[in-house]
């Protein structure tokens, strides 16, 4: 099993998470939009990201809650 997409998804996060600041699901779910698109044109399947991941959706909200280098409870 490759890591490619959970690498691609951790590179945008890295990139464009810093200028968001969101927990409203809306905005999550655009921000989930945009990391698929990216993806798409990178040559990354989507299939790819949630083969590695599961919900983009889940990771991308637990990223925006621990901004400040927080761990998630289940890692604590």
């Amino acid at each position: 099993m490759s890591t490619r997409g959970a690498n691609f998804l951790d590179r945008w996060m890295a990139e464009h998470l810093p200028d968001a600041v969101t927990d409203d699901p809306a905005a999550i779910n655009d921000l989930v939009d945009q990391v698929m698109e990216a993806a798409d044109r990178e040559g990354v399947a989507v299939s790819e990201i949630y083969e590695e991941v599961g919900s983009v959706f889940e990771v991308i909200a637990e990223a925006m809650q621990h901004r400040d280098g927080s761990l998630p409870e289940a890692w604590q």
